[in-house]
């Protein structure tokens, strides 16, 4: 496995600037991000469509300094129903030409999430039981068959007629995809070109094992996300799992994303590691650095140097 970062996590810095700063820390790839809830500070992804100059200076600013793209990230909701959903549809397709464009072979993104019905103006994240009330069932069969299979149908083609070769969905919250079965469902449905990218923190907050999880996914692990979280003492306890203050209310949140090691422990994190290498996977890790109890300085450094300690390189 090899270390990689999301690049929003340093957006503050211009595109070199991160970059060398990156090279200091000893990592070698990017994920860069282009769009979808992203700003892609470092990245204008239609500019870089229309000028191979432009393509190339961006390819020679990381090779010159050994680096390379692990993947291009455009995580959003293009199964929006209004205007967001379409510029996140339109990020997704300048993503694909892009990558196309730049030889690189995978998407990191997010299955979307559509209303749960064609009346509907809001998307509905569905994660009670369907049989009370009836009524949900519908709507679940609404948003995988009606919107969400046939959209993933069409972009599996274009992907593969642009040279792309794998997506990774983030198994994210409020998205239709969000654990190894919703991924299995969708992956079924459209082929193998879908698969995860396993991001452990999310899986934990939400109560499951993701050592258990990648066991489960093997080969469908497209990428993997080094990103933890903590379950905090006494409020998770009294209050459960879900969660619905502000992230930056981090006091008072059941649970918040921290540097890696600040919430499993670094044994837990080689098992982790072990096992999704066991599985097949053999690639990129990202850093995703979100934690807000810290400077983003330290969380970054702190959690690369807990991920070089535990990848299975």
């Amino acid at each position: 496995m090899k270390l990689s970062f999301c690049t929003d996590s340093l957006g503050h810095l211009p595109f070199e600037q991160m970059l060398d700063k990156l090279l200091e820390l000893g990592v070698y790839g990017v994920e860069m991000t282009t769009g979808g809830w992203s700003p892609a500070p470092h990245l204008r992804t239609e500019a870089l469509l229309a000028s191979a100059t432009q393509r190339q200076q961006l390819l020679q600013a990381l090779e010159s300094r050994g680096m390379s793209i692990a993947a291009l990230n455009v995580s959003g909701n293009p199964l929006d129903p209004g205007e967001l959903g379409n510029k996140h549809k339109r990020d997704t397709e300048n993503a694909l030409a892009l990558a196309g464009e730049l030889g690189v072979k995978k998407i990191v993104m997010m299955s979307g999430l559509p209303p749960a019905s064609s009346h509907d103006t809001t998307p509905n994240w569905i994660t009670y039981t369907v049989s009370w009330p009836a009524t949900l069932k519908n709507c679940l069969d609404y948003q995988w068959n009606e919107v969400a299979i046939p959209y993933w149908q069409g972009l599996v083609q274009r992907a593969k007629e642009g040279g792309v070769e794998k997506f990774a969905l983030e198994n994210f919250s409020s998205m239709l995809v969000w654990n190894p079965e919703t991924l299995f469902r969708l992956r079924d449905a459209v082929g193998d070109m879908v698969g995860l990218n396993l991001d452990p923190s999310h899986l934990l907050w939400m109560g499951a094992d993701p050592i258990a999880a990648a066991r489960a996914l093997g080969p469908a692990i497209h990428h993997c996300h080094g990103k933890d979280v903590r379950l905090e003492r006494g409020l998770v306890d009294i209050n459960g799992l879900l969660e619905t203050k502000p992230v930056e209310d981090v006091a008072n949140r059941a649970w918040n994303y921290v540097a890696v090691g600040c919430g499993q422990d670094l044994q837990w994190w080689k098992e982790f590691f072990s096992v999704v290498r066991m599985m097949g996977y053999n690639d990129w890790v990202s850093l995703e650095m979100e934690d807000l109890t810290m400077s983003v300085e330290a969380g970054v450094t702190s959690s690369i140097a807990a991920l070089k300690q535990t990848i299975s390189q």
